[in-house]
């Protein structure tokens, strides 16, 4: 699934261009259907003829509107910059085509639209050959121009082709267990409550996943997901999603948030970044001038600090420090937009190099800029270590994969990281698996903080599941076993085969709880192999203490109606096991009469044995099968 957005100036058929392709109209507000000019996003989809769907956004193409235009266009994977052919490149066909170069979206159709409207073929060739010179040098320079009616929809469906042959060069999006949406439009529906959209990257999203709205840190709960109109119980990275929130009013979150798994993202005041100035921007940047940034979806105002030069002459670059008045919510990586506060004007771009510095540099610190530079330009082994840490995770045999751009000495780089504590390995039965030190805590860290939210809610249980594990901290199959034997082994958590929990985590009984497990094990001692019902030691117990003795094993149930305590399961297992050596063979009657049980519980136990495959019955005797002799 991909994601593509328009660009161009006002009335050059945008919208008018979406309803072609998709057969929705992207306007929805009733001022752009009375002005007939888009104001705000618009949203649509159709299908590629092999059965890919594609998600446009439509972004308004006047100047008053710019800035709703960035909200759009920082997650898509290719653009439509549409130009009208009667008109040509007009003054925001050029802004956007310089957003679009800035923000380095490099794949891309340039679209002549109502192109029914001229008939002269010289017109078109000196249009086109303005387009060419309006490209050249940008990241659409060679790019297709299809023309197009979306009147009488001449050159759609050749357009349609293109988009195709256009999107199979774009790898699909990698889940690296590090969702991000950022929210580009916020509503509430009547009996389902606040639901919020945007493109998810970076990882999936799940159905009743605990999320964490950023930078308030507001929780909340994914109640439903919606993929171009579809439910779905997951979404995956680069899809235009839609997601259901409880726990959350329409109120608590705005455009620019940023929906993720809780303890992935920090947001920030700082980031360290690297800055083009746009060549016929109107002005230079000087140290400590007032932006508007535009990072995603987010709409910010930042103070530029500059790093070793006091001052970015336009069409040239440089190192900043970019200090925001208020959190934002960034990756390495990320790219963004900054203009000019007042006039409005767009002066240039960036990509962030570090999201969270944490402290503010000396403007003339050369080490900082050293340290920069590797970060964005990395050589020798910091190749390595940026692949690890952009990769999140990373196994032996895909570094190997990735030798061509890597080099030749991952093995002896890998060594040097680890010795350096720079990074950490985990070990698996067929591969070893890496990542960043800074990672590893990072995630150890969240790990900690889901069990310690888990025994707060659940008290008398033991721990949680590997599987809830897994699902919470986002980590696949193949790792998380690693993560949790390197956890056992650090001493942080422990792990009974079934469950995970703090090392330092204990169930303490409630007195009121106490006395009641003082009253069950004086009744069950009475006749430990004649116990109660289930539904009466549930009853006596209660339904969450009577759980918490299952989950802990100290009961075992092993019908609906029979529960024994694990002493007694142990001892009823260990009798068999003596009884029934090979060739000697056991009897409802004789295991009845030893532990004066009834039949009742006598078979259902003996029974109980037969299906996990212990024994098996022979007529009216059972013995051992021999595969499990072992017990």
């Amino acid at each position: 699934m991909h994601v593509i957005g328009t660009a161009g100036h006002v009335d050059h058929g945008k919208s008018t261009l979406v309803k072609a392709l998709t057969g929705t109209d992207p306007d929805r507000l009733r001022e752009e259907k009375q002005r007939q000019m888009t104001i705000d996003l618009g949203f649509a989809f159709f299908n590629t003829t092999n059965g890919e769907e594609v998600g446009i956004i439509d972004v308004p193409g006047h100047r008053d509107f710019i800035e709703n235009m960035l909200a759009g266009v920082g997650g898509i994977d290719a653009v439509l910059l549409v130009i009208a052919a009667d008109e040509g490149v007009m003054p925001q066909t050029r802004e956007h085509l310089a957003i679009i170069d800035l923000l380095k979206i490099s794949t891309g159709i340039v679209v002549l639209t109502k192109s029914d409207l001229v008939e002269d073929t010289d017109w078109f060739g000196m249009v086109e050959t303005d387009i060419r010179i309006t490209l050249k040098g940008t990241v659409l320079e060679e790019k297709p121009i299809v023309r197009v009616s979306s009147l009488n929809g001449e050159g759609i469906d050749l357009l349609k082709s293109e988009i195709e042959k256009m999107l199979a060069q774009i790898p699909p999006l990698q889940d690296y267990g590090r969702p991000r949406l950022p929210v580009d439009r916020v509503f509430s529906i009547q009996g389902f409550g606040t639901v919020v959209t945007g493109t998810l990257s970076g990882g999936s999203l799940r159905v009743e996943d605990s999320v964490e709205i950023l930078p308030s840190k507001t929780t909340a709960r994914i109640r439903g997901l919606q993929t171009h109109n579809r439910k779905e119980s997951i979404a995956l990275p680069g899809s235009r999603t839609a997601i259901n929130l409880s726990g959350v009013t329409r109120n608590e979150i705005k455009r620019g948030d940023v929906i993720t798994l809780p303890g992935l993202f920090k947001p920030t005041r700082r980031i360290d970044a690297r800055v083009e100035v746009l060549p016929d921007a109107s002005t230079i940047i000087r140290h400590n001038d007032l932006v508007k940034i535009f990072l995603a979806a987010s709409e910010s105002v930042g103070r530029i600090r500059l790093l070793g030069k006091e001052r970015i002459d336009t069409g040239c670059s440089g190192w900043v420090q970019v200090e925001f008045e208020n959190e934002v919510v960034a990756d390495k990586g990320d790219r963004f937009i900054f203009r000019r506060m007042s006039p409005a004007e767009t002066l240039g771009g960036g990509i962030v190099v570090n999201p969270d510095p944490g402290r503010r540099y000396k403007l003339n610190d050369q080490g900082v800029i050293s340290y920069l530079e590797a970060r964005l330009h990395p050589s020798g082994n910091e190749v390595l270590f940026n692949f690890i840490e952009d990769a999140r995770f990373v196994s032996m045999n895909e570094l190997h994969h990735a030798r061509e751009r890597l080099g030749d000495s991952i093995d002896s780089d890998l060594l040097d990281l680890e010795s350096r504590k720079r990074i950490i390995s985990l070990p698996e039965k067929s591969d070893t698996w890496f990542l960043t030190s800074s990672n590893w805590n990072q995630m150890t860290q969240k790990m900690m903080n889901i069990l310690r939210e888990w025994h707060s809610r659940f008290p008398l249980k033991p721990g949680m599941s590997i599987d809830e594990m897994k699902r919470r901290i986002g980590i696949n199959d193949e790792i998380i076993q690693s993560c949790i034997n390197r956890w056992i082994s650090d001493g942080t958590i422990r792990h009974n085969g079934q469950f995970v929990a703090l090392s330092d985590f204990s169930i303490r009984y409630l007195p009121s709880q106490v006395k009641k497990l003082e009253a069950f094990e004086a009744l069950i001692n009475t006749k430990p192999f004649n116990p109660p019902s289930v539904l009466e030691i549930r009853e006596m117990l209660g339904p969450d203490l009577y759980q918490s003795l299952i989950d802990q094993e100290k009961l075992v149930q092993i019908t609906a109606e029979i529960v024994f305590r694990d002493v007694e399961y142990r001892q009823m297992i260990d009798y068999v096991q003596m009884t029934c050596k090979e060739g000697n063979n056991l009897t409802v009657a004789n295991f009845r009469d030893h532990f004066a049980s009834s039949r009742k519980y006598s078979l259902a136990f003996l029974e109980h044995l037969d299906q996990k495959g212990i024994t098996e019955r022979i007529g009216e005797v059972r013995r051992i099968k021999l595969k499990k002799q072992g017990l």
